[in-house]
């Protein structure tokens, strides 16, 4: 039986020759790794598996090419090519258009999401009546940055809306917590 193959001979095997069993040892040892942490910035699993796959095909095809004495693993390296990949998804309109009409089927709903009834379940001083009494908007960004985890881009990607104004929004939605809390 053969010894696998390290990361490094991996990636020459597949930029030099286009081994394609050098390839499939790759994508099984490192896709689900790349899945778990895409995941960790985006709940939309279609878009997930989209960008697990673009990843994938950009190594296959050359236009990623891998440096060793550049980057210190492999890992790291299509880690940046994923979350690169991620943030053009996120960027397009075929993602946005889908996470637009999920965001518009949610603010129609009579029952409150998990993450609203988290938030106003909360019960350090009267932060769920603070939060309750935030706007719609000033909440959809605390969301989105605090409890989402998503950076100031990400966020407004997500919202559909410049970066300057989530920074805005979140500034406003911590003044008006902190008056209400004070």
């Amino acid at each position: 039986m053969r010894e696998s193959r390290s990361d490094g001979e991996l990636l020459r095997a597949i930029a030099a020759d286009g081994d394609r069993r050098a390839f499939e040892e790759l994508y099984r040892r490192y896709a689900p790794w790349l899945r778990a942490r895409l995941r960790g910035r985006c709940a939309d699993a279609g878009i997930v598996d989209d960008v697990v796959q673009e990843t994938f095909l950009a190594v296959w095809r050359g236009s990623a090419r891998y440096r060793e004495e550049g980057v210190p693993d492999a890992a790291g390296w299509l880690w940046r090519i994923g979350s690169r990949r991620l943030i053009d998804a996120l960027r397009g309109d075929g993602a946005r258009g889908r996470l637009r009409q999920a965001l518009g089927r949610l603010r129609h709903r009579d029952e409150a999401s998990a993450e609203e009834r988290v938030l106003a379940g909360v019960e350090h001083g009267d932060l769920a009546g603070a939060l309750v009494r935030l706007s719609p908007e000033l909440r959809a960004v605390l969301q989105a940055t605090v409890v989402d985890g998503l950076t100031t881009r990400e966020a407004a990607v997500l919202l559909g809306i410049p970066p300057g104004t989530v920074k805005t929004r979140a500034l406003r939605a911590r003044k008006q917590l902190r008056e209400e809390l004070a």
